[in-house]
């Protein structure tokens, strides 16, 4: 299997079913990567022919749902809209880290936006 919005993400398994937990968590690293390094992450495609579309996991989700939401307001921005430090505010984009609800709901707030949690 492949990504394609990302080159450099593939992965395979024996059946579909294996491929498809693999691919989850190729994302995940593959976008983990991506953020940690500050490069940008592209929007996925949509409307692929015969494609499977899986997410990341939950923390890298928000990480990257944070990102967009704050557009192009700088960090700086976000932190002294939530009257907290530069590095608190940078770790909510941080997918290796994990805030409250609390945190993400203030956070979506003060950027305009509400938190929705969704299982499927």
């Amino acid at each position: 299997m492949q990504f394609v919005d990302l080159d450099e993400a593939f992965t395979e398994g024996d059946s579909l079913e294996e491929a498809l937990f693999n691919a989850a968590e190729v994302l995940t690293l593959t976008l983990d990567g991506r953020l940690a390094e500050g490069q940008d992450v592209p929007e996925p495609s949509h409307d692929v022919a015969d494609a499977h579309y899986i997410a990341p996991d939950a923390k890298t989700q928000g990480a990257l749902l944070l990102r967009a939401a704050r557009g192009d307001r700088s960090v700086a921005d976000l932190a002294r809209a939530l009257e907290t430090s530069w590095p608190q505010a940078k770790r909510l984009e941080d997918a290796r880290h994990w805030p409250s609800l609390k945190t993400l709901d203030r956070a979506a707030r003060v950027l305009g936006k509400r938190l929705v949690l969704s299982i499927e």
